[in-house]
């Protein structure tokens, strides 16, 4: 109040001035004549009265009523009656690049209980309220989404969630929440992000519509519509609700899945959940297990009843096996069985198990041999599948697993088990190759008949059980056993060595004195050759004494008869002439003249005859030998007696007995054998 009092007339006429400035400047602010807005923003119309009255219905004045306004305000100046209207300011909706927003709307047509989220078939402009509403649009969350860009959206009718924000105007806590929650909702789907499935990521999505007419008793896959772009209601995967919906789309697991790329989806609409792709390798094929699709005939035949055989894309198992590759297959919709189409090996055994491990509950089979021993047998069966016939092993077994474990096992182990019944454990070791020939051969026909190959049995060898060393003294048994017959082959073939050796060294001295051998064997042969000639010449010389003396034997008998028939003749003559003298001269002259052929026979004998020269040509070459030799004829010291004479003429009284013998045919005595003397 002091300083009131000093500010004179002056300052009492400034301030009377001033006030009524200020208070029409406060009435003005406040009556809301004039507002300006950003670019960058807009507003929001709330009118505060109207002589319409306020709105009956919904939350948005289309009429003119009190009330918000379907119409946003854009930038710049804008004049208004007074005190009607106030102004919500917003900033405009920006969906980043590559993102997606979310819409919900405050007003609109209550949505049905069938439904899930508000149809944008008719009012789909979510930046025209009036005619949002006007066309019928529905309350609550929009099927359609917005894309990348910049929307001036009324925030009063429409809330927008983003991933950097909700764009809103808000009326009250409990609602400021509530979006909130959906946001977070969203983001834990991803939802404000595309769904991107990269190719080397070997995925697919499988897709769970929320929206829609629930599926039929019996169904559990909603069936794959409008896949086609040439379809007016070809949804493009699932990207346009309406589409699919009006396509007759169901909800729920779709048999449709998503394959590589990148797709634009609410996810309040449609969740995806990605799986790995199916990958059949090389060498096996893929026996599909339909758990949808149309009802068809079993083709398997009426022989044949162990499940349903169907045609591709029928539910059952398809007649057509998917070959190795890659394959978007959902896997929820069926079940692709793996079966091998290489040889595999199925081992009974514990430690260890085939590459597809089809045998790792497989363990070696116990048997009970003929002489009750109880070993294990270990063995091994190679087994192939026709790829054509894959669908009917799993048609009737359901997998390959199963097979092994409830079928071939049983078999096989009861086969062998009987086997072992009619051999001794020494039988079933030594008849291993045997058995497992005759195996093979008997169990393939019964594999054929579950289709299937039988390519190889291998049996392993028996042992003993944990705890059990019968087995084994038996084996150590057979194998010292084998030690001993293995000795005995050695030294006999240690002995053949030693034999061969003994021959090779006497080939090796026999080559080193080759030399000398081939000299000595030459002397020989030169030596028999030399004797042979001589051999020859002394025959060819005895072979002519023995034909002149057979020619002068010969001479002398013509001659000796030549002279008796000569005087026989002249006998006669004289006989006939003195045929008067008497028979007596003339038998006397025929003596006379027979006495002279023999006289005359004799002297030929006297030489010897042929025979008797070839010896005395032997036994001429037998003295040059002796005399050419120096060889004593008669040895230094005697034994005997006989005389001077017989010691000297011994020798060659021998040889003349020889040769006297072998004239007369008789053996020589040396006694009886004539002295030339004496012959003469």
């Amino acid at each position: 109040m002091e300083n009131l009092q000093y500010l004179g007339p002056m300052g009492w006429k400034a301030i009377e001035i001033a006030v009524p400035i200020i208070v029409v400047a406060i009435l003005f602010r406040w009556s809301g004549v004039i507002r300006y807005i950003p670019n960058d923003r807009l507003g929001i119309l709330e009118k505060l009265w109207s002589f319409r009255g306020s709105v009956e219905n919904g939350f948005i004045a289309l009429y003119g009523e009190a009330g918000f306004q379907p119409e946003v305000v854009r930038g710049g100046l804008h004049f208004f009656m007074p005190f009607q209207y106030s102004m919500h300011r917003a900033n405009l909706v920006t969906i980043p690049q590559g993102q997606i927003g979310y819409v919900f709307a405050r007003d609109g047509e209550p949505l049905p209980p069938t439904q899930t989220l508000a149809s944008n078939i008719e009012a789909g402009d979510f930046q025209d309220v009036r005619g949002f509403l006007t066309k019928g649009g529905q309350k609550g969350p929009q099927r359609k989404i917005l894309r990348e860009g910049t929307y001036a959206i009324n925030l009063v009718q429409f809330i927008v969630l983003t991933a950097q924000s909700n764009y809103a105007v808000n009326l009250n806590a409990s609602e400021q929440r509530l979006f909130a929650d959906m946001s977070t909702l969203i983001s834990g789907r991803n939802g404000f992000e595309p769904v991107v499935i990269h190719d080397a990521e070997d995925l697919i999505g499988i897709v769970t519509i929320h929206d829609g007419p629930a599926l039929p008793d019996g169904e559990i896959i909603a069936p794959t519509v409008a896949n086609n772009p040439k379809d007016p209601n070809f949804h493009n995967n699932f990207q346009d609700p309406e589409k699919f919906l009006n396509a007759g789309g169901y909800r729920g697991r779709q048999l449709q899945v998503l394959a590589d790329g990148s797709y634009f989806l609410n996810r309040i609409f449609a969740t995806v959940e990605l799986v790995e792709k199916t990958i059949i390798d090389v060498g096996t094929v893929g026996v599909v297990v339909s758990y949808t699709g149309r009802r068809s005939a079993d083709i398997s035949g009426q022989s044949y009843r162990h499940g349903e055989l169907v045609e591709t894309g029928a539910r059952g198992v398809w007649s057509t096996p998917l070959l190795p590759g890659k394959y978007a297959f959902n896997t929820f919709a069926g079940n692709i069985i793996i079966v091998p189409t290489t040889n595999f090996v199925l081992k009974w055994t514990k430690e260890q198990f085939g590459e597809h491990r089809l045998d790792e509950n497989l363990s070696e089979v116990s048997l009970i041999t003929k002489d009750a021993f109880e070993p294990v047998l270990p063995l091994s069966v190679v087994v192939h599948i026709d790829y054509m016939k894959a669908p009917l092993v799993v048609q009737r077994f359901g997998d390959i697993k199963r097979l092994v474990e409830q079928t071939l096992d049983p078999m096989v182990s009861a086969y062998f088990k009987n086997i072992a019944q009619t051999k001794t454990l020494i039988e079933l070791l030594q008849e291993r190759s045997e058995i497992q020939r005759k195996s093979g051969d008997e169990m393939r026909e019964k594999f054929t008949s579950y289709s299937l190959e039988l390519q190889e049995v291998l049996i392993g060898t028996p042992r003993a059980n944990n705890g059990q060393n019968s087995i084994e003294q038996i084996l150590i048994q057979l194998r010292e056993r084998q030690i001993a017959v293995e000795k005995v082959e050695t030294y006999k073939l240690q002995e053949a060595a030693a034999v061969q050796e003994r021959t090779l060294r006497e080939k090796e001295a026999l080559a080193e004195q080759q030399a000398k051998i081939t000299t000595s064997a030459l002397t020989i042969e030169i030596s028999e050759n030399e004797g042979k000639a001589q051999l020859a010449r002394t025959r060819q010389q005895a072979e002519t004494i023995q034909v002149t003396a057979k020619a002068e034997a010969e001479k002398v008998r013509l001659a000796g008869l030549g002279e008796a028939d000569r005087i026989k003749a002249i006998a006669l003559a004289d006989a006939e002439r003195i045929k008067a003298t008497g028979f007596a001269d003339a038998q006397k002259v025929r003596a006379i003249g027979l006495a002279e052929a023999e006289a005359t026979e004799k002297k030929v004998a006297a030489f010897g005859g042929p025979d008797y020269q070839l010896h005395s040509q032997v036994l001429m070459r037998f003295a040059e030998a002796i005399e050419n030799g120096r060889l004593p004829l008669v040895p230094q010291i005697q034994v005997g007696g006989g005389g001077e004479k017989g010691a000297t003429n011994g020798l060659v009284e021998m040889m003349l007995s020889m040769l006297v013998a072998d004239r007369l045919g008789r053996p020589a005595s040396p006694a009886a054998v004539p002295t030339p003397i004496e012959q003469q």
